[in-house]
């Protein structure tokens, strides 16, 4: 440590407590601001746009200094979370009365965006994880916990490829990583990055932090002793929030392992192309989750995004989804169940804020009224015939002495903070209740002071009267001012009054004083006992939170499927996809015209489907709702369409549309490569493949090369369930030859050189691509159009090329060659340049206009 003896003893505190948090920011409390110095200063008044100031000197310069108004601390920590900083919160800890130098002051608590809790630091319908990665040579170890509901998980990602898609999926608010770790642009562009030294991903150390919290000797009943990697990574993970937290965390009692195999694989561009959560411009509007987003409650907002990132293959726990949603939809509860789940509120992070003994009074009051709903909800369910909604009825039992404790313990709007008392409800507590009577003032006890004063002096303006600047005193009229016993002593002057004070007032003044700081003590102490009343229901909460948000977004699947036109889709264990009427859930919203339906079939006999058409004819529309279909299916909600019947898939890949990657120095063409080569590696004869234009962003020949390959391994090879959209009319030819191959196209029609999209599948292949058409629509010159015309029909005179596989080879040899589109300058372009226009007269320049236009 520097030496700290040039330093006045305030700042030489401060310095020895910034020394234990080098790195993140520290807020140092200083009678109603949190102030920070030197770099912390400087970077905070940066961040949050706050004046820099200075204090004193230290070695003859001024010391930087910034501050923040310790009530309004909460709006600075929200900018400063959300830019992925931390803060360690200093407070005052010792009595300034009794102090001898410096308040002692102490860190009580250290934000960090990953482990925040507070109500206004976090968006109510996101979740907030802190994730972990390790690396160990070429394999991955990864870790999240949801510090507000206390989720913990292990996840074991068998490829870089995998690791990306689960932080894609997991969007963390702050990322810890080994220091040793190689492949760090897997998490560039993450904010809240914290790199973390290896010896703290040891793995006996994992499992003895581990042990020592869920109070086991072992964790073998959790089922994560086979993931060690994961371990280490929680080992890590948990550390650091406990040595960031400062308090027991209850909450967190158990670690599950998350088995790829157990869900439907998406990978990265999959989720950013299918845009469930987030559109491609990084929004939340025009989503999935914004059309199936209607939830009562926060938690059951957050619960449909997981179940949306997070698709299920198991046909009997999506069935039980399914069934709950029909028996809602047959009973007509859903607008009875909307009701009772609304004033819930979020009381999945009430009981976490709970646990960690951070929760403010109106989190108890919102917990009282929460569990006061419980006997509704079971009475609604428990007399429903159907077994599903009864299940529910069974976890929602009511807790009568929870409910009567926070009753009788809390007022009925209690304030924000417990700091100005006011929370616990008269009758709970004798002493309290005496302390209170007296704090404000005895009431009692001044009405008979001012009747008996009034008689003994026979002056009937006399009034007892208080307020906070003077405190207690007499009131009595100027015209009466010369009827004053001796023993008032004059307080204050008015303008027509006079204030006096008695020994008797002095006296009282002096116990409600001291009754009014033993009151807010004992208030404090009655609120930190609540916390430890509740804490033994922990576990009860919990569960009940998860049942709530689990009924909430059945209840929301539900009303999308009446209001939304949605039908119950068929899952099956045999492979395919049979939709009939499939419409696109966001897109159909959108629009103002009436969405065009279509059917998709996939089977064994019909593993790929060639689509052809128009550019904005829907090629990408009717490929991305066949995606979407499947996955709602796959997370047991009901499915915008006629009929639906849907095998199990094991993986869902998305190639469609592409853009440059500057930053790692990848063009167009090598970011589509990219997620092509991953679909190839990786599709089974159960996945879903979606691929659009392969090919288009190198030259004519190549491309068709690579789309005809592509294709042709697809359908012959991995046998996936592949939809194949591409302007290369020449692969409708792979439908001659591979029997498991058929072509579909999106329907347009040209009426005097326009175009009319119909959005309708036919079968068989387009017969043009109509891109001069939509070239006009766009608004290209007409010029360039009546050009483009003149030059297609050249092109289209030209001998084509055989396309037909010939020893094994895609193309014959001839085909190699690329097709140049301007072989020859054009007839005008050669009598222009071979005219000097400066010579001509008018006579020759008009004959010469004359020539050029036959020649056209």
């Amino acid at each position: 440590m520097t030496d700290l003896s040039s330093h006045t003893p305030m700042m030489r505190q401060y310095l020895t407590i910034k020394a234990e948090f080098p790195n993140i920011l520290v807020f140092y409390r200083m009678g109603d601001f949190y102030e920070l110095f030197f770099d912390d200063a400087k970077k905070a008044a940066d961040l949050l746009d706050i004046s820099l100031t200075a204090r004193g000197k230290t070695g003859g310069n001024a010391i930087p200094m910034a501050g923040v108004p310790y009530h309004a601390v909460d709006n600075y920590l929200v900018k400063l979370v959300q830019l992925g900083e931390s803060v360690a919160i200093c407070e005052q800890i010792g009595d300034p009365a009794t102090s001898k130098g410096p308040v002692e002051r102490k860190v009580v608590r250290i934000v960090t965006p990953g482990t925040v809790s507070d109500e206004a630091l976090l968006a109510d319908k996101q979740d907030n994880l802190i994730v972990a990665i390790y690396q160990h040579k070429q394999n991955f170890g990864l870790s999240y916990l949801d510090m507000t509901s206390g989720r913990f998980v292990i996840v074991e990602p068998r490829s870089k490829e995998q690791l990306q898609a689960e932080l894609q999926r997991l969007s963390p608010a702050e990322l810890l990583y080994n220091e040793s770790f190689t492949d760090t642009e897997l998490f560039q562009g993450y904010k809240g990055l914290r790199r973390r030294s290896d010896w703290e991903f040891d793995l006996d150390t994992a499992n003895k932090l581990l042990n020592t919290q869920f109070e086991t000797k072992e964790l073998t009943g959790f089922g994560v002793t086979d993931h060690p990697l994961g371990l280490s990574a929680a080992g890590c993970l948990f550390q650091y929030v406990k040595d960031s937290q400062r308090t027991a965390m209850p909450h967190i009692r158990s670690i599950i392992a998350e088995s790829a195999n157990a869900g439907v694989i998406l990978d990265a561009a999959t989720r950013r192309n299918l845009e469930l959560t987030q559109n491609l411009q990084g929004g939340l509007e025009n989503t999935l989750a914004s059309v199936l987003d209607k939830t009562s409650t926060p938690m059951g907002s957050r619960l449909l995004k997981r179940w949306l990132h997070f698709p299920l293959r198991n046909i009997e726990l999506l069935s039980a989804r399914q069934n709950t949603i029909s028996d809602i939809l047959d009973a007509d509860l859903f607008t009875e169940l909307e009701q009772l789940l609304k004033p819930l509120g979020d009381i999945e992070r009430i009981v976490a804020r709970i646990a960690l003994r951070s929760a403010r009074p109106r989190d108890f009051a919102r917990l009282r009224n929460a569990i006061q709903q419980l006997p509704s909800f079971q009475q609604l369910l428990a007399e429903q015939s159907a077994l599903t909604l009864q299940n529910f009825a069974q976890k929602m039992q009511p807790m009568g002495e929870m409910q009567q404790l926070l009753e009788r313990a809390l007022v009925d709007n209690p304030p924000v903070l417990i700091r100005d008392g006011g929370v616990i409800a008269p009758g709970y507590h004798p002493e309290l209740d005496k302390l209170r009577d007296l704090s404000q003032g005895a009431t009692q006890f001044l009405e008979e002071l001012e009747a008996r004063e009034k008689e003994r002096t026979g002056i009937h303006t006399l009034k007892v009267g208080y307020n906070k600047v003077h405190g207690f005193f007499i009131e009595i009229s100027r015209s009466a001012a010369n009827e004053v016993p001796e023993h008032y002593i004059r307080r204050q002057t008015l303008k027509n009054n006079e204030r006096f004070i008695t020994e008797e007032l002095k006296q009282h003044e002096e116990t409600v004083l001291s009754a009014q700081s033993k009151f807010l003590a004992l208030e404090k102490r009655l609120y930190d006992e609540l916390f430890d009343l509740i804490l033994p229901e922990l576990v009860t909460l919990q569960q009940l939170a998860v049942s709530f948000a689990e009924l909430d977004v059945l209840n929301n699947f539900a009303e999308r499927a009446e209001s939304l036109n949605y039908v119950k889709p068929e899952l099956c264990r045999e492979p395919g996809i049979d939709i009939s009427g499939g419409r696109h859930p966001v897109v159909e919203q959108m629009t103002t015209e009436a969405f065009i339906a279509n059917p998709v079939l996939l089977t064994d006999q019909r593993k790929m489907l060639i689509i052809t058409g128009p550019n904005m004819g829907g090629k990408s529309t009717y490929m991305r709702q066949t995606a979407l279909i499947v996955l709602l299916a796959h997370i047991g909600c009901y499915v915008p369409a006629t009929s639906a019947t849907i095998g199990i898939v094991d993986r869902i890949f998305t190639r469609i549309g592409a853009s440059d990657d500057l930053a790692s120095g990848r063009s167009t063409f090598m970011v589509e490569m990219t997620e092509t080569a991953n679909i190839l590696h990786n599709a089974t004869s159960e996945s879903l493949v979606l691929l659009d234009e392969i090919g288009r962003g190198t030259s004519t020949y190549d491309g068709l090369s690579l789309a005809w390959a592509c294709a042709e391994m697809l359908a012959t090879q991995t046998k996936a369930f592949t939809l194949f959209a591409s302007h290369y009319f020449e692969l409708t030819l792979l439908a001659d030859n591979i029997d498991n191959l058929a072509n579909v196209h999106l329907d347009a029609i040209e009426h005097q050189d326009k175009i009319i999209f119909m959005h309708a599948v036919q079968e068989g292949a387009a017969s043009k691509s109509f891109g001069l058409q939509v070239a006009q629509l766009a608004g290209v010159p007409k010029a360039v159009i009546q050009r483009a015309k003149q030059r297609l029909s050249e092109l289209e005179t030209q001998q084509a090329p055989s396309l037909l596989p010939e020893d094994n080879n895609i193309f014959q040899q001839q085909a190699c060659q690329q097709l140049s589109l301007i072989d020859a300058p054009h007839p005008v372009v050669e009598t222009l340049q071979g005219t000097d226009i400066n010579d001509l007269s008018p006579r020759q320049a008009l004959d010469l206009l004359y020539q050029l236009k036959d020649q056209v």
